[in-house]
């Protein structure tokens, strides 16, 4: 078997990435060598290869999908946004600098189509299928002339398309439709069906649609997913969250000790790498929250600064809303405060910044002993230690350098009191390391809360991957799907009217 695929979108947070996932663990569960492809991801939550290459987190996932090892031929273009017109551009997981979506959509993307392809062939020259993700729709009819993700990829390389549209939202037999009917007559033959995700209810109160829908466009519906809780698992368009809402993964189990632990995460602007706190959601009696406001820090046990991409934008944004105040009164009371990457900057007494914000010398809050300066080069390791007695693996993407100039050794920061710093992303799946810093965390809270002895975030995020393909094997029609991705898509589909406009 040689194959592929390309799982488009009727919209963003359509739940391509799970699909792609989903269909990724059901295929290698049949024994079949297979890999994820994404041309161009648009996200601030990323990952890092042992290559050293940054790519975006929900290849990385769906690497895992495949239970092999993610790399930048995944993803070669990642798109990171710096605010509302402009995104630092990463090629094969190295940044390449920074352009506007102008300059971007007016040439550089159309350039890297043949990057993106010759990645591509690579992956299907070693793999025997590889399931590639699209971004937002591929009906993206302004944008089409210069597309690599989405039509422009499936017609260069050949891949047959399923379209997948989420039925929660409503609307979903308009979205199927108005998708095939804005290609144009080339676009459309690639176009092999529909697979309806998020149902809620009797699926044969929808087989009539999903009949009409068949007769007016000649293109069959590969499977109806039901609606599941806590599958969202490292997507990228978006927080899984509410603003200021609780974690959708936090896991709804009671505490092993007499007490929750209450964790607030400041929604900072251009948060990135979120997903670091999935592995606290994860422990049961631990409750995950996203706040914005300063009184939602005074129950919290434990407050985190997330990792950003705009560190001095956020720091401004922490000040304007009372919250820099109110941390750095939770650390004098010795209170428990967390920063990770750009959170971890934000914690120390200076930043200097020519490169992400260009505002040169900003003090930060002064909790940590740390003086940042941002260099032109960005650090993406994959580093591992030891802290609090346990061994700890992590990754780091950032491109501030923190001259740490005192307090007690934490990873490659340092802790003061109860407030600690850290570049690392990801240190909180380390499942002993977790349970000791709660612990501390715990008894700094003053609360009787007991991390659980046998929690394994590795094991529960394999479960959750078994549980994708459980959901292709179970609802979709596995038989044409693997036809699909071995011979492509069907010869002799209609064009829908009107097509693409000239």
């Amino acid at each position: 078997m040689s194959g592929g695929l390309l799982v488009a979108g009727t919209t963003s947070d359509a739940g391509k990435s799970v699909v792609t996932a989903g269909i990724c663990r059901w295929l290698v569960r049949q024994g079949v060598k297979v890999a994820p492809f994404k041309a161009q991801n648009m996200s601030l939550n990323s990952f890092v290869t042992t290559e050293g290459a940054e790519i975006g987190r929900a290849q990385a996932m769906q690497a895992q999908a495949c239970r092999i090892e993610p790399t930048a031929l995944m993803n070669p273009v990642l798109l990171k946004p710096g605010g509302e017109q402009s995104s630092q551009v990463v090629l094969l997981g190295k940044p390449v600098g920074e352009l506007s979506a102008r300059g971007y959509h007016g040439g550089r993307q159309q350039q890297l189509l043949g990057t993106v392809l010759d990645c591509l062939e690579q992956l299907r020259g070693t793999y025997d299928a590889v399931i590639c993700e699209g971004a937002g729709s591929p009906a993206e009819i302004n944008l089409r002339r210069t597309d690599i993700v989405n039509m422009g990829i499936a017609r260069n390389a050949g891949l047959p398309v399923l379209v997948v549209g989420d039925i929660d939202r409503g609307g979903v037999f308009a979205s199927f439709f108005g998708t095939v009917a804005l290609l144009s007559p080339e676009d459309q033959a690639c176009v092999a069906g529909f697979l309806v995700n998020k149902f809620r209810g009797d699926v044969s109160l929808l087989e009539p649609g999903l009949d009409m829908l068949h007769g007016l466009t000649g293109r069959k519906t590969y499977g109806v997913l039901p609606f599941r809780h806590g599958l969202g698992i490292d997507e990228e368009d978006g927080l899984r969250v509410s603003l200021r809402g609780a974690v959708r993964e936090s896991v709804v189990a009671p505490p092993l000790g007499e007490d929750v632990l209450r964790v607030a995460v400041c929604a900072v602007p251009l948060m990135s790498n979120f997903t670091d706190v999935d592995a606290l959601a994860a422990e049961p009696g631990v409750v995950v929250r996203f706040v914005d406001r300063p009184e939602e820090l005074s129950d919290a046990d434990l407050v985190i600064v997330p990792g950003t991409r705009g560190t001095v934008r956020a720091l401004e944004w922490l000040r304007e809303r009372g919250l820099a105040d109110a941390l750095v009164r939770r650390a004098a009371e010795q209170r428990p405060v967390l920063g990770i990457c750009g959170g971890f900057q934000i914690l120390g007494e200076h930043i200097e910044d020519d490169v992400e914000s260009r505002r040169g010398q900003v003090d930060g809050l002064g909790i940590l002993p740390v003086r940042v300066r941002f260099a032109r080069e960005k650090t993406l390791t994959r580093p591992s230690g030891e802290a609090l007695g346990e061994r700890v693996e992590g990754y780091e993407i950032h491109h501030g350098v923190a001259d740490v100039t005192g307090g007690i050794p934490f990873l490659d920061g340092c802790r003061v009191g109860r407030s600690w710093g850290t570049h690392w992303h990801g240190s909180l799946e380390s499942d002993g390391f977790r349970r000791a810093f709660l612990r501390e965390v715990a008894a700094a809270a003053g609360r009787r809360f007991v991390p659980a002895p046998d929690t394994s975030f590795a094991a529960l995020r394999e479960e959750q991957l078994d549980r994708l393909g459980d959901l292709i094997e179970q609802h979709a029609d596995t038989d044409a799907l693997w036809r699909l991705i071995e011979s492509g898509a069907p010869q002799g589909l209609p064009f829908i009217p009107p097509g693409a406009p000239a």
